[in-house]
């Protein structure tokens, strides 16, 4: 039966996962972490399970087996479960949530005939509340039959099954974090400016979150172009320059971040990238730093 579930590091996506599909009627088995009181706590919270502290034997009860730990440790795992689940793995299906990573890095186990692939939820998992999976991207890969699986699985969820090839996971994995982390570091490097000049930090964060949102929904409504505000979408390279000297007073990363942006873009959204990004490097950071270090000779 491919509705039982043994789930290997329940952390923030395997507990969330696991609790959403034991709502859903999934059975839940073997709930593996490092130890019985971390693999008490997850099955708590998913409402079912076996509490295992460490690799056990008992994750073969299941059919399909999801590795939720952290990318460093998939390999590891999966040479663990090649260990104790020899010829019983054949019939499996593994799945893991890594994001970066192909189903490659479970070679271990299809190697002992488990099917392998990865399942990735297109979502951040904040670990205080369960999140809502409900018409979320999950982006599959794998053999046939974990793919149909993990299909299976996303749209149990609600989510949206998205099938990318293996060998580009990174790419699709760097266009997320810049999505979300990157987009985090600069909404938090801004408000940081703002407390600086002397807002205090509820003030910054509820002057710039409006004018985030504002931009986002524009972005989703009218497109990329049409979306673009601020000097550079005008042209306004003097104004540029005056943004980086003035960042020049803080943190170093603060202006460079920024000139990078800007040349960023110009790449992804100017209508004439060569001749902005020309523009863009007339007076370059780089270029002025190098001649202040030199008394002003370039």
């Amino acid at each position: 039966m491919e509705r039982t579930l043994a789930i290997i590091g329940a952390g923030r996506v395997g507990r969330t996962l696991g609790r959403r599909l034991r709502e859903l009627g999934w059975q839940i088995g073997a709930v593996v972490t490092r130890s019985e009181a971390s693999a008490r706590r997850a099955v708590r919270f998913i409402g079912a399970g076996k509490a295992c502290a460490g690799m056990t034997r008992q994750i073969l009860a299941s059919r399909v087996i999801l590795v939720a730990t952290p990318d460093e440790e998939i390999a590891v795992v999966a040479q663990e479960l090649a260990r104790i689940g020899e010829e019983e793995l054949r019939g499996r299906v593994i799945l893991h949530t890594s994001g970066a990573m192909d189903s490659g890095v479970l070679n271990a186990v299809q190697e002992r005939g488990g099917t392998v692939g990865s399942l990735h939820p297109l979502q951040s998992f904040s670990g205080v509340a369960v999140a809502s999976l409900e018409g979320k991207v999950f982006t599959i890969e794998g053999e046939p039959r974990a793919v149909r699986v993990a299909r299976r699985i996303a749209r149990t969820l609600g989510g949206s099954p998205v099938r990318i090839a293996g060998s580009k996971k990174l790419l699709y994995h760097a266009a997320a974090v810049m999505a979300a982390s990157h987009v985090l570091t600069v909404e938090e490097a801004a408000t940081q400016l703002l407390v600086s000049l002397g807002m205090r930090r509820s003030e910054a964060v509820r002057a710039l979150l409006p004018l985030t949102r504002q931009v986002l929904e524009n972005f989703e409504r009218l497109g990329p172009r049409a979306a673009w505000t601020g000097p550079l979408s005008r042209g306004d390279y003097k104004v540029v320059q005056a943004h980086v000297d003035a960042l020049l007073e803080s943190p170093k990363e603060f202006a460079h971040a920024y000139e990078a942006l800007a040349r960023l873009a110009a790449r992804v959204l100017a209508q004439d990238t060569a001749a902005m990004l020309a523009e863009l490097g007339k007076n370059s950071l780089e270029e002025r730093l190098r001649a202040k270090a030199t008394g002003g000779n370039a």
